[in-house]
């Protein structure tokens, strides 16, 4: 059972990657050292879009912002998938509606 446990902590843990050989996390937690710069720039410009949105947001208005085909749903469910990963790490807030928003 402890091995289950392990291995199912370890399958949950952050993404790390190699950079130089360095190892590093493709999505930082956000934290004061941590700049936005560190993040990818498909995630630099999904936070941009939520950013310049007039309110909290949702993912099909994000696509639009970022020219993606909304209408295609295997096209929406990866973005789906990064908002929450950058929800995940702090850098955005889901809001009990559904909508994201830039943290407080």
């Amino acid at each position: 059972m402890s091995e289950q446990l392990t291995d199912e902590r370890a399958s949950a843990a952050p993404v790390r990657g190699q950079i130089g050989g360095r190892a590093v996390m493709f999505i930082p937690h956000r934290a004061p050292d941590v700049m936005e710069t560190m993040l990818s720039p498909d995630y630099q410009r999904i936070l941009a879009a939520v950013r310049q949105a007039a309110g909290p947001v949702m993912a099909r208005q994000v696509g639009e912002m970022l020219g993606i085909d909304v209408t295609v749903r295997a096209k929406m469910e990866p973005l789906r998938g990064r908002l929450v990963r950058l929800t995940d790490r702090g850098w955005l807030r889901k809001r009990p509606d559904g909508r994201f928003t830039t943290p407080l």
